[in-house]
């Protein structure tokens, strides 16, 4: 059985910029309004026979548009992207901790961009490809153990008619 979620309809959304280094045309800034719809398969179970609850897996999604929701979203290993760095420390997430800006170079092209008006991805990409494998792993965290899941898929669209879904089978 399956339940699914319509992200339009239940207001799962976020506009986000973004940008997808060196690609013809997404290798400038621009943004999107995004929606993100949710498939989970599995066996009702519990004391309502709910394969899950709707209101966890809402919640869980929304967490994630909520960070998403008016910032650039900012890919950290993706090799095109050279971060600004004064050492030869590592890329990760821990490497912008203390930082009020997070300033980086794509080719010929320099940015400076305010902490607080960035979300750093610790992901190759901000395609809807890598977003969708984000949500996922997220929703995965917080609810595989509240039903009897078998497979969550999740549709990150860029707009109507456009997206890309990842499945992945637990």
């Amino acid at each position: 059985m399956k339940i699914m979620i319509n992200g339009i309809n239940a207001n799962l959304r976020f506009s986000s910029a973004h940008i997808i280094p060196t690609h013809d045309s997404c290798g400038y800034i621009h943004g999107h309004s995004y929606f993100v719809d949710a498939e989970i398969e599995g066996e009702p179970s519990g004391s309502f026979d709910f394969i899950v609850d709707f209101k966890d897996v809402k919640k869980s999604i929304l967490e994630v548009c909520k960070e998403f929701d008016h910032r650039i979203l900012i890919p950290i290993f993706n090799n095109e992207i050279k971060f600004k760095s004064n050492t030869d420390e590592k890329i990760d997430l821990g490497f912008f901790k203390n930082r009020e800006y997070i300033e980086f170079s794509i080719e010929e092209k320099e940015y400076k961009i305010p902490k607080i008006d960035a979300f750093l991805l610790p992901l190759k990409h901000s395609s809807a490809e890598e977003l969708a494998k984000y949500f996922t792993k997220k929703l995965i965290e917080d609810i595989s153990s509240k039903g009897n899941i078998s497979s969550i898929a999740i549709g990150v669209n860029e707009g109507i008619g456009q997206g890309a879904f990842f499945k992945t089978d637990l």
